[in-house]
């Protein structure tokens, strides 16, 4: 995913910074990177977070960096 990489490089960000922050291996993150590992929800869903993105983006489902606004139900959870 050149995508991941392009990100986490414009933040200054080494694939260890990213790898610490979602408690997986260096080595793992970098196969998200390169596609050789599909990433799971829940680090998809951290990795938005971390980003400021939406996970469509991370997913080239649009090139629209900004997420979406939070959903009733979660902000009733909290």
């Amino acid at each position: 995913m050149d995508r991941l990489k392009e990100i986490r490089e414009d933040r200054n960000l080494k694939q260890k910074d990213i790898s610490k922050m979602l408690n997986v291996s260096q080595v793992a993150y970098s196969y998200y990177e390169i596609g050789k590992r599909q990433i799971p929800i829940d680090i998809l869903k951290k990795l938005a977070k971390i980003y400021n993105v939406s996970t469509d983006y991370l997913l080239y489902l649009t090139d629209e960096k900004k997420p979406y606004p939070k959903s009733m139900i979660n902000k009733e959870k909290n």
